[in-house]
């Protein structure tokens, strides 16, 4: 059976976050370990675009988080808890947050975003150029590069699809080239 009809199942055909019931699609949570229906939630267009899009973000919109925090699905749990940590300046994000309760694992996979985090304590992964990397973004590489521990060179000119991004180094992202997992410097890297 498909994720989709799968999700539709799970929701009763409705956003996971809002209850909207038009306009609904599959939504991966990132960063993802296997993908599939665990790490996947369905979601209106509307949650979608705030969701990606921070400047977009109505707050009366979000008011739904107070039902759907509570959801058994761990994904839904972990976009809620995004969203409350990205509004909590606006005081009621902050209060339905502090009620909000998350195992070890399911905090750390809510986090891996640096969604929560002060400003001044986030990484942000930049290119060459200065552009923001994100998770599942595609960069290019500007320079050859010597692989360390192999014989290989990954040429200008690779794209590297679906990056991983570094938690604890601003300045290193993982993707595959050639099939191998690497570490690249992002000064080295252009977001295609």
């Amino acid at each position: 059976m498909s994720i989709e009809r799968e999700l539709n199942k799970r929701s009763g055909s409705k956003c996971e976050l809002c209850g909207a019931e038009e306009n609904l699609k599959v939504y991966q949570v990132l960063p993802t370990q296997k993908g599939g229906l665990d790490e996947s939630i369905l979601a209106c267009t509307t949650c979608i675009d705030q969701i990606e899009n921070p400047d977009n973000v109505d707050l009366n919109h979000w008011r739904c988080l107070n039902d759907s925090m509570w959801n058994e699905n761990v994904a839904v749990q972990v976009v809620a808890w995004r969203m409350l940590s990205r509004m909590r300046a606006a005081g009621w994000p902050q209060e339905l947050l502090d009620m909000m309760y998350l195992d070890e694992d399911t905090l750390a996979w809510a986090q891996a975003t640096g969604e929560g985090e002060d400003d001044e304590n986030k990484l942000v992964h930049r290119d060459s150029n200065g552009v923001i990397l994100e998770h599942g973004d595609s960069v290019v590489l500007i320079k050859d590069l010597k692989v360390k521990g192999s014989s290989m060179v990954a040429k200008q000119g690779t794209a590297v699809r679906n990056i991983r991004l570094d938690h604890e180094n601003a300045e290193y992202i993982e993707g595959k080239v050639d099939g191998q997992q690497i570490v690249i410097i992002t000064q080295y890297v252009k977001k295609i």
